[in-house]
């Protein structure tokens, strides 16, 4: 059984669209099963129960949330061994793999024994609200969909 914890932060929902679309691709490969969690909720103590976790930030003045950069930070003293990991965003205008980039940057610096599983994932929104730009919410589920299917590998 593979499993992933898909963590995220959303202020809109749109993150939360984003993270719920992701497990639904994971979800359809067989033997995958997925946890999604609010960024605040997450228990620290389950993570090593995991094969993946993949992290989700809406992108927030030019970067990840507060709150997924603390958490970030909390992984890189748990000691987590070569656990597979992979980010996504929601953006506006041309911010786009901003907040990717440097969620990517920071798990490399804090967890650096942590696997990059497939570069970051950054889905375009119509305004500060949303909704979630035509046509983006197909690659979220593909996004999922290949994740686990890697790690099934």
């Amino acid at each position: 059984m593979t499993r992933i914890l898909v963590v995220y932060e959303s202020k809109y929902g749109n993150t939360k669209l984003l993270a719920e679309k992701i497990a639904e691709g994971a979800r359809e490969v067989e033997r995958t099963e997925v946890l999604i969690s609010e960024v605040k909720r997450v228990g620290f103590d389950t993570i090593h129960g995991y094969d993946a976790v993949l992290i989700g930030s809406p992108n927030n003045i030019g970067g990840p949330t507060r709150g997924i950069r603390k958490f970030i930070d909390k992984l890189g003293k748990l000691k987590l061994g070569d656990k597979g990991f992979a980010v996504f965003d929601s953006y506006m205008g041309r911010d786009i793999e901003k907040a990717v980039k440097k969620m990517e940057r920071r798990m490399s610096e804090k967890v650096a024994e942590a696997k990059l599983l497939t570069p970051g994932l950054s889905m375009q929104v119509e305004g500060t609200k949303g909704p979630i730009s035509e046509g983006e919410l197909p690659k979220a589920r593909e996004f999922g969909n290949r994740i686990a299917a890697q790690l099934k590998a």
